[in-house]
């Protein structure tokens, strides 16, 4: 198809005319409304947890959900959500605005919201262990709380399939990223590093093979010299590691096809 001259005289990068453009009757579709859904995880006490607030508002009023809401018409999808989540959880607002979001898709079935046609921008977040929110949560929720995601019962709206769908997504970062040293200590042992792995994966690994892919990935973890603590477990006292230079595993770490129960017991080493 032939390219249009411009007019004489016409800029050639001009900016679109304001308002819509001829011919165009906005009112020919139904309106609907763009929202945002935050699963903000962590490991806490041995277990993943996610942030849940307690809706104060019809629908689902006293039901548990994610922390979010509507976008408003000046505001992209991001600032709403950092918006929104500190806003429902008390959380300080410059933590909230370091966090590092990641977008998880977009959700738009047709009757996910009793109210009105709702599309969702959901994101997600995999942080270290963060500080208790405000026990009154504010904008429509009155709760917010840390809750072990394998207890959450029944949410509101379709969160429970975003929950999921985003522990999906933080279990495979593991498997690419060095982001599992974020929840240990500064020096930890290899044994720690495991459970934070089989927390997130919900599986067991074995030991001697994931000491031996850990170490064999450069720049993944860097071995403390002289440093050792003692464990729960027998025998000499567990050598202690740090965070690497790494910030991707080259080959990544990938979890079991199969999965093993977890035991219940610590890390050893």
């Amino acid at each position: 198809m032939a390219l249009r001259r411009p007019a004489a005289g016409a800029p050639v990068n001009a900016a679109p005319a304001s308002g819509p453009p001829p011919g165009y009757d906005p009112s020919a579709f139904a309106p609907f409304a763009v929202t945002v859904d935050l699963a903000v995880l962590t490991v806490r006490a041995g277990a993943l947890h996610v942030l849940l607030i307690r809706r104060a508002q019809a629908p689902y009023a006293g039901a548990w959900a994610l922390p979010g809401g509507f976008v408003l018409p000046r505001e992209s999808a991001e600032s709403a959500a950092r918006r929104e989540l500190a806003e429902e959880t008390g959380l300080p607002p410059e933590l909230v605005g370091s966090l590092h979001l990641e977008q998880l898709r977009t959700y738009s079935e047709p009757d996910r919201d009793p109210r009105m046609r709702v599309v969702s921008v959901a994101f997600t977040a995999l942080v270290p262990d963060m500080p208790e929110p405000a026990r009154d949560g504010g904008g429509d929720a009155d709760r917010a709380r840390w809750v072990p995601v394998a207890g959450t019962g029944p949410l509101a709206f379709d969160h429970a399939t975003i929950l999921a769908d985003a522990r999906q997504r933080v279990g495979a970062k593991l498997e690419y990223t060095c982001l599992a040293t974020a929840f240990c200590p500064p020096e930890f042992t290899l044994g720690e590093l495991q459970a934070v792995y089989e927390t997130v994966w919900d599986t067991a690994l074995d030991r001697p093979n994931f000491r031996r892919k850990v170490l064999a990935t450069p720049g993944f973890v860097e071995a403390v010299p002289g440093a050792a603590r003692l464990t729960g477990g027998r025998g000499k006292p567990a050598a202690l590691h740090r965070a690497g230079p790494a910030t991707t595993l080259h080959p990544p770490l990938l979890r079991p096809t199969l999965r093993t129960p977890r035991s219940t017991e610590g890390p050893t080493r």
